[in-house]
């Protein structure tokens, strides 16, 4: 399955089935900052805020990550997972350098399942093998209560709209 997006105003294809609520969200296996694999049954029983981007190196990207781990801390059994393309050292050079402390970063070095089984795979344009901007909101069994593909790129996900399905 394909969906489109677009990068600065021109389309780019997205592949992969983009999970919606309701559905059952997939498990996943991704790397730590420590370089060990982290599955998605690694946060059984919590709620999880899945922030996927392309890397914490542009800026839409390092907003969302500081936005959501100021909310974090305010969350009830809940964790913030961002998830990019970035090495585990880039991540915790970023983190560290903005004092991110309320986030877990998770990278698809090893998980490029993830990109097809969470629909984010982009598959034309420049940013392949990036994942696209996307928000994923699970409860604490895994069932998806919020997902947001976002229609540009470039743009800020709905955070507001993240945090209400909690």
């Amino acid at each position: 399955m394909s969906h489109s997006v677009t990068l600065q105003g021109n389309p780019v294809s997205v592949a992969g089935h983009f999970p919606v609520a309701g559905e059952q969200a997939k498990p996943f296996s991704l790397v730590a900052k420590d370089l060990s694999d982290v599955t998605l049954a690694n946060f059984t029983g919590q709620r999880k805020i899945l922030n996927i981007f392309p890397s914490v190196d542009t800026p839409t990207c390092a907003t969302s990550v500081r936005k959501f781990n100021e909310q974090a801390s305010a969350l009830e059994n809940t964790v913030v997972l961002c998830i990019s393309a970035d090495l585990p050292f880039a991540q915790s050079r970023f983190c560290g350098a903005e004092g991110l402390d309320k986030v877990v970063t998770l990278s698809t070095l090893r998980g490029a399942a993830f990109l097809q089984d969470y629909g984010v795979a982009f598959s034309s344009g420049p940013l392949v093998g990036l994942t696209a901007r996307a928000i994923v909101v699970l409860d604490a069994d895994d069932k998806v209560l919020h997902s947001e593909l976002v229609a540009e790129v470039a743009d800020e996900p709905n955070y507001a709209a993240a945090l209400a399905a909690l």
